[in-house]
């Protein structure tokens, strides 16, 4: 059966401080990597974000866009499908959010000041999605594990970036205890990085229909960053 490769947590420098790559850079790498397509998630304005703060609201969202613009432009070109979404970060605790646009964005002025509660809940209600990004991770800069599964879409249960399978492992385990949808993103910030994704039976060529899969959980197999785990059916 022909399957379909799409991460679904990327990175670019444009919008992410962290990033190492452009937009167009990411593109280039995932299609050589064999991939479908991907989701473009920069830092939004309250994770590592090229956005200073000082900046007007328009031009921030501006700024979050241009690396998925980038990409999607040169994907274009290469015959691959690039989606725009965001990571909301909260004190450590970080939420991939896809079907909302620059638009929405743009009428909902400082909405990365929203308590993480209120931001899911408000996702939710906009039509938008979230999904759990490395819940386990141990940083510095996590404080405190937050975990919301009544708000939660899918969760992150193979992030590729992580050195320590073990924070994987809690996240299969969480998804399972709760009944979430388990899905991979490699969370690259770099080229060499894309080793993430899921696998669809059929190509999507909108985030909508993207968001259905894995509502739908029509995945049949998550890469684990060195090969692929089967989904059973």
């Amino acid at each position: 059966m022909e399957t379909y490769k799409y991460d679904l947590h990327v990175h670019t420098k444009e919008g992410s401080a962290c990033g190492q790559a452009t937009g167009a850079e990411m593109a280039e790498a995932a299609a050589r990597r064999g991939y479908a397509g991907l989701v473009i998630t920069d830092h939004f304005f309250n994770g590592n974000t090229t956005a200073s703060p000082e900046l007007p609201w328009a031009e921030k969202v501006q700024l979050l866009e241009q690396g998925y613009l980038h990409a999607k432009q040169r994907g274009e070109q290469l015959g691959i499908d690039v989606f725009f979404g965001w990571e909301f970060g909260y004190s450590g605790s970080d939420f991939l959010t896809y079907g909302l646009d620059t638009q929405w964005l743009l009428a909902h002025l400082d909405v990365h000041r929203l308590p993480l509660y209120d931001y899911l809940q408000l996702v939710r209600a906009e039509g938008g999605m979230t999904i759990h990004a490395h819940p386990f991770r141990e940083a510095w800069y996590v404080h405190v594990m937050r975990l919301v599964p009544e708000l939660e879409d899918a969760v992150e249960i193979y992030n590729t970036s992580h050195q320590d399978p073990a924070y994987n492992e809690r996240a299969a385990w969480y998804a399972d205890t709760y009944g979430l949808t388990g899905v991979s993103g490699s969370d690259a910030h770099q080229q060499d990085a894309l080793k993430g994704g899921i696998l669809l039976p059929h190509p999507v060529h909108s985030i909508r229909e993207l968001m259905a899969a894995i509502r739908n959980k029509e995945m049949t197999g998550l890469c684990t960053g060195t090969g692929v785990q089967r989904l059973d059916k």
